[in-house]
């Protein structure tokens, strides 16, 4: 099998459909068996997979089975200082063009943009199932983003 290139971040989505559907796990489970020594995690993914958690069995499961595998293998990215303060920038200007109110502007967005500033950053690919918020992204900072599941190439 061909190796990954490059530095991958999982979206929050597709953690998300992991855990609800046995068939989005098994594509998650692949992709971590083929993409882990390339493969980081976000705090912004895992603020909201956290929030998520109903109860104290579920986050240890969370802990356990997700967060600290990246933990352990210092795999685990931080938005910079400059990328907290550009996100407000993008989120202005898509404001300005698409005209809408800032305060309109949902939390998750907001951390879409904070994601793709960090991969950008990092020169990281973000992995996501949410391309379209992430094409609005783009037409204002460039990144790189794929939709679920890349293949390894050489």
């Amino acid at each position: 099998m061909a190796r990954p290139q490059g530095k991958y971040l999982v979206d929050t989505n597709l953690f998300i459909d992991g855990f609800r559907d046995p068939t989005a796990n098994q594509a998650l489970q692949q992709f971590h068996h083929s993409f882990a020594p390339f493969e980081y995690l976000s705090v912004v993914v895992a603020q909201e997979l956290r929030s998520g958690v109903h109860s104290a069995s579920d986050l240890r499961k969370l802990e356990r089975h997700v967060l600290s595998p990246f933990v352990r293998s210092n795999r685990v990215i931080t938005p910079s200082f400059r990328a907290w303060q550009r996100s407000g920038d993008v989120i202005a200007a898509l404001a300005r063009r698409d005209g809408f109110e800032v305060r309109d502007v949902s939390k998750a967005f907001g951390n879409d943009v904070l994601l793709a500033l960090t991969c950008r950053e990092a020169g990281m690919t973000l992995v996501t199932g949410n391309t379209r918020d992430f094409e609005r992204i783009q037409r204002i900072v460039s990144f790189r983003f794929v939709e679920a599941w890349p293949v390894p190439r050489l």
